[in-house]
């Protein structure tokens, strides 16, 4: 059995990497029961620290546009470096609302 692809950053989810389900539209935001994509743990706390549950909600609902954005494609460039089962001990700063 092979392991799932995170389809932000295009690296597999080995179990030990951890893994998180992101709604494509926040649940708070009316996508409650919407699509989810299964990402690496340390991809999803890095869209939620980078854009507001209404950003997401507005401008960033697919795995398109999440990769657009200009930190999360530094971000990307940054974690495609990294092993599959990498997690950061550190998180990021949060974004300044």
């Amino acid at each position: 059995m092979t392991d799932p692809v995170c389809p932000l950053c295009n690296r597999p989810i080995p179990p030990e990497a951890g893994r998180s389900l992101h709604h494509l539209v926040p649940r708070l935001k009316g996508g409650k029961g919407g699509p989810v994509v299964l990402l690496h743990e340390i991809c999803h706390k890095e869209i939620h620290a980078s854009l507001t549950e209404a950003e997401l909600a507005r401008s960033f609902h697919s795995i398109e546009a999440l990769r657009a954005h200009p930190r999360l494609a530094k971000f990307i460039a940054w974690v495609r470096k990294r092993p599959p089962g990498f997690r950061s001990r550190v998180p990021g700063p949060r974004r300044r609302r």
